[in-house]
Formats: structure tokens, sequence, C-alpha cells
């Protein structure tokens, strides 16, 4: 709705900082908002980045910027953010905040215009991230991406069993409501390891064994949500 955004002299664009526990969909939204809106999708990975070289990575990442605003509209996604932008009050060096400066003045459009051009980060970290960058008109909207709830829990099972063959009374209902905190990445893997116990079998017998209650049983035992140790360090520093 251009017309719309015209009439109340609101600027399309932005910075919004999706933030959360490992392997909870961080990246996933943002190739999904990208889809949804049919829009190009520009990753910017911290290897694009990234140069041992002095003066190279500021290079690679305004690259990326001018890449994103020659296509606009579209989406430009910072995976890890910290990494790109840690915090420089906890800097030993002065390497790095040339970077940080560097992406601040692109945020900011110093010299370029960043109109249309959607920023999306990710970080597991917030709170490596330099403060500067959460201030308005840069990544002025944090979004919180929890670990998935129960109906979405079973969704991600559902998938992630569709297509091996499965036991006919095999309920991924009753898993979900076991699996509280486990991240999408945690299903996944339960998933996996419930099908590996099914193919195991399916070799040591010589006939095809679906992937039964007894496989997830056994493969729930044995795992954890990863999502605690990440709850437990968010949790200190709020303290």
């Amino acid at each position: 709705k251009p017309s719309l955004f015209e009439r109340f002299r609101r600027r399309a664009g932005g910075g919004i900082l999706l933030y959360g526990p490992p392997g909870c969909g961080k990246t996933l939204l943002a190739r999904a908002t990208a889809g949804e809106c049919g829009l190009p999708f520009f990753n910017v990975r911290i290897e694009d980045v990234l140069d041992p070289y002095i003066g190279v990575s500021e290079g690679n990442l305004h690259a990326a910027f001018e890449a994103a605003r020659a296509s606009a509209p579209c989406v430009l996604f910072l995976d890890e953010l910290d990494a790109v932008a840690y915090a420089r009050r906890k800097q030993q060096g002065g390497g790095a905040r040339a970077l940080v400066d560097q992406l601040l003045q692109e945020l900011d459009a110093i010299g370029s215009d960043n109109s249309q051009v959607l920023v999306l980060a990710a970080t597991n970290a917030p709170w490596d991230v330099d403060d500067a960058l959460k201030r308005p008109g840069r990544f002025d909207r944090l979004v919180f991406v929890p670990p998935p709830d129960l109906r979405a829990r079973e969704r991600i099972l559902e998938l992630h069993l569709a297509e091996p063959p499965t036991a006919d009374d095999l309920d991924s209902a009753a898993y979900a409501s076991r699996t509280p905190l486990f991240s999408g990445a945690d299903l996944r893997h339960l998933a996996e390891r419930a099908v590996d116990s099914a193919i195991d079998e399916t070799l040591s017998s010589g006939g095809d064994v679906p992937v039964s209650q007894t496989h997830l049983d056994a493969a729930l035992a044995a795992l954890a949500p990863t999502t605690l140790d990440w709850l437990a360090t968010a949790r200190n520093y709020v303290e």
C-alpha cells in the first residue's frame, strides 16, 4: 500500500532486530518476510563481511547495502549481528570499531537512501550488540523469538515425520506436550534420532520397521532442550 504510506508521510523500511535462543527460527522468519512480500532477499553472512585486511570488511558491508538499495524494495538480512557489531565498550582493540561505525553509517543512510529497504538482523546474544544500534532510527524494534509453543511444536514434529514411514498410532501432539522449551532445531534432532533408530532396526531385522513411539521415547530420553543454557544466560544478564 505505497499510497497509504505516502498519505501518512511514513517512510517504508526501517530496522528490526530478532533475538532469542538459537534454533528457534529467526533466519526462517526473515526469509518468510521476504517471501510473503514477494521481495528480493539479501542474506549477508559473517563470511561475506569479515576480512583480516584493514578496511575490507567495511567495504564488504557497504557493498551489501548498496546492492540492496539498488534492488529496493527488498529485505536485507544480517545474521549473527553480534559478530559484525560487537559492543565497542567490550572490545579490547580498535580494529573492530570501524566496522561498527560503518554499520551505523549505513543504517543512518548517510550519503545514501534506505527507503524501501527493510533491514532485519538476528542475534543469539543481544547483550553483545553495540547499544548505538538499538537506538531509534536504526534497529528500533526488537522482537523476541521464543522457543516454539505447544501448537508449533506439534506442527514441527508433523513436518519432520511426514516423509519417513511411521506407525499408525504415532501421536505428534503427545510428544509436543512432552517437549516444552525445545527449539525447532531440537525437535528436528529428536525426529532424526528416532528415524536413525528405525533404520538400525530395519537393517538388523531385514524388514521395514516404521518410526514408532518406542523410537521417539528412546530418543527423547537422551535429549534435553538446548534453550536452557541461553535462558539461564539471559536471566543472569537481566539480574
